[in-house]
């Protein structure tokens, strides 16, 4: 281990895959998490979801190349579904990310191994190895099922949502909590055939946006229509990714919410070593065979 937080230290990529792999194994101790995370916290978080199909992949890549090519060191991380027999992740996004390995950017999948919302149980922890690593901004990719996006905008600064045109949720939204989590809704696949659809629908997320209650950040979110495939519309997906770490700054929001973050993730985290402590338990163990 100690070997492993040397090499670490001395920014070795295979030192940072392995690190990750114990994480997300759950064979690393709580002392080497500590150690291998310290001063974590500086990175910006990036958070993109949306439904299956909706080309998450594609953008990300788009845009952690966008960082890439203005001299920044971003960091992806795809939080995929779980192999049954495995407990591997089976889409492999990063294959799909041809920009980003061209570029030579961290491209990490993580397997949700039945987390609610599709959330890798180890996606925080990562970011913060990545963080101390030397990546900024990280990327976080999830499956986006709609179940329990709240985890991932409780450890993001920013919430990107991705929806298609002509999909049949126009103004229901998927599930209004995660449009109303949104930070900034996206109409990709804004090309072609689709583009009246598009507009059409990035219309109605923009008059359905001012009707939910203003957000604490004092950000106003915005609906835009893009193309990740050609490459439409990144650019200003890209700024106004940048306007909000801007005003937020300024601020004082985006301290204040790392600082709630934390909390949260310390009752998360103690909620964890509760349940596990309990059925661990052996006259736990032995009662509840028997009540069972």
């Amino acid at each position: 281990m100690e070997t492993l937080v040397k090499r670490f230290r001395q920014k070795d990529r295979r030192a940072l895959a392995r690190a990750i792999t114990l994480l997300e194994n759950r064979e690393l101790s709580d002392r080497a998490v500590s150690e291998l995370t310290r001063g974590a916290g500086k990175a910006y978080r990036i958070g993109i979801t949306g439904p299956p199909g909706a080309g998450k992949s594609t953008l990300l890549d788009r845009l952690a190349a966008r960082f890439k090519d203005q001299g920044q060191n971003p960091a992806v991380i795809a939080v995929d579904p779980t192999s049954p027999f495995t407990g591997g992740a089976i889409l492999g996004d990063r294959y799909r990310m041809e920009e980003s390995q061209k570029r030579g950017i961290f491209i990490r999948s993580l397997a949700t191994r039945g987390s609610l919302g599709g959330l890798s149980r180890a996606t925080t922890q990562v970011a913060d190895l990545l963080d101390v690593f030397g990546f900024d901004p990280i990327l976080i990719e999830t499956v986006g099922v709609g179940q329990s996006e709240v985890a991932v905008h409780g450890m993001v600064d920013f919430f990107l949502l991705l929806l298609l045109p002509g999909a049949g949720d126009e103004l229901q939204g998927i599930k209004r909590g995660i449009v109303e989590m949104a930070d900034l809704i996206a109409i990709n696949k804004a090309d072609g055939e689709r583009i009246d659809l598009a507009k059409s629908a990035r219309k109605d997320y923009a008059q359905a946006l001012h009707l939910f209650p203003p957000k604490e950040s004092g950000w106003t979110p915005k609906a835009v229509t893009c193309s990740a495939l050609q490459k439409e519309g990144i650019e200003n997906i890209w700024e106004l990714v940048l306007d909000f770490q801007k005003q937020t700054n300024e601020s004082g929001w985006f301290k204040n919410n790392r600082q709630q973050q934390a909390k949260n993730w310390f009752y998360d985290l103690l909620e964890q070593g509760l349940k596990r402590l309990f059925f661990t338990k052996k006259e736990i163990a032995e009662k509840l065979q028997t009540i069972e």
